[in-house]
């Protein structure tokens, strides 16, 4: 039997979904297991760009669907793409699943698992629910889109059905797992698997072995990273508040690597008030990410508090697969917050509060040994309980638990 994912994203993409979601495919056809995975054509950072239809790698199937290509600039061109793959997708999975086959569907674009469910319901194939996040709360909290009420009623209704009814439903979080359960899935229809950082590509680096800090010329400055998307459900206000104050300690500079909403209004803010101290870079290569995530001392994730159990940052795997302490911006009580304080591997602030972080970093910078203490300990957790190796393995195990006579 084989296994099929859907996801508006697959490889070369380097969204964080894409990254996953092709990762574990890889590792799973180097098991042996037949695995497609059905996506766009496109690319999360390049709209114009189209992807071949049909391509192998690494043993992975790849099928390509059209869709538009209006990129996430604008709420309108973004919701046309998402309607564009819907509209593709049915007669693809029809043609592609068999009886007994699974099919996991991401949330990517929202949703999706509804148009997935019917047609592995008339196909008799498996569904497999992987939420990366739980739409429509997720936008309710962002209020983008806005969701009117009676709209926001239908689409729960109709996606606690298909979490209810899907054979499994992968959460990456315990609080999300929570939430689920408060929805009416039953535990049997539910599994914790965390995501994970790609262990081979980002591994522990000093400083000093970084080629992006020598090119930055930062030398013993002590830099403040942020990798990755900063989007909607990420904190700019807090960053730039921070990096305001500490603005005049020539020793800490802020490094941002990534893309997004926010990257973007951060950007402007930093060149308006004239912080030289805030260097902005585009995402980089896969290849580079090890020297990249080198690049800075400490690394900031946020979530807006009223995400938690929604969403998990997935930065937060990389930060600690790159052996650096972790600040959270964020609730104060979320599980992040939790998990940090549990293990001693960086601190969190409290989401709006610029004084309190920007006192953190000093604090961090001002003691190299609990700098190097914290550090230690996020790699030891990642090792511990946040493996690739580990979440391979119990995906493999489900799928082969599903596809088995």
């Amino acid at each position: 039997m084989a296994t099929v994912f859907v996801n508006r994203f697959a490889w070369p993409d380097h969204s964080a979904t894409s990254q996953l979601l092709s990762d574990l495919a890889a590792g799973l056809a180097a098991q042996g297991m037949a695995v497609t995975l059905v996506a766009s054509r496109l690319r999360y950072d390049d709209p114009k760009a189209r992807l071949p239809r049909f391509e192998r790698w690494q043993g992975v199937a790849i099928r390509r669907l059209w869709s538009s290509g209006f990129g996430r600039t604008r709420l309108l061109g973004r919701a046309l793409d998402y309607f564009s793959f819907y509209l593709s997708l049915p007669l693809a999975l029809w043609r592609l699943l068999r009886p007994g086959d699974v099919v996991v569907a991401m949330t990517d674009p929202p949703l999706l698992a509804l148009l997935v469910g019917l047609v592995a319901r008339w196909r008799g194939a498996v569904l497999v629910n992987w939420l990366q996040d739980v739409f429509p709360e997720v936008a309710i909290a962002l209020g983008q889109p806005p969701v009117p009420a009676g709209l926001g009623w239908l689409l729960k209704k109709l996606r606690n059905r298909t979490l209810q009814q899907a054979a499994i439903n992968v959460v990456i979080g315990e609080r999300m797992g929570e939430l689920l359960r408060g929805l009416g899935v039953a535990d049997v229809r539910l599994r914790v698997i965390s995501n994970w950082a790609h262990e081979d590509l980002i591994r522990p680096l000093a400083t000093s072995a970084s080629g992006l800090r020598r090119e930055l010329a930062l030398g013993s400055t002590f830099v403040v990273g942020y990798s990755g998307n900063l989007g909607r459900a990420h904190d700019i206000d807090t960053i730039f508040a921070a990096a305001e104050r500490l603005a005049d300690h020539p020793a800490i500079a802020f490094l941002i690597v990534g893309g997004g909403h926010g990257y973007q209004q951060l950007r402007a803010r930093c060149q308006a008030a004239s912080l030289d101290t805030v260097h902005f870079l585009p995402y980089q290569p896969a290849a580079a990410l090890a020297d990249s995530m080198a690049a800075a001392d400490l690394h900031l994730v946020s979530l807006r508090p009223a995400l938690e159990g929604l969403i998990v940052p997935s930065k937060f795997y990389g930060m600690a697969a790159a052996e650096r302490p972790i600040g959270f911006i964020g609730d104060a009580d979320g599980e992040l917050s939790r998990l940090i304080a549990a293990h001693d591997c960086g601190f969190s602030v409290r989401w709006g509060d610029g004084e309190r972080l920007a006192q953190a970093i000093m604090a961090l910078q001002a003691d190299p040994a609990r700098c190097r203490r914290q550090a230690q300990h996020a790699r030891a957790l990642l090792d511990r309980r946040f493996s690739r190796a580990a979440a391979h393995r119990q995906w493999h195990h489900l799928l082969a638990q599903l596809s088995g006579p």
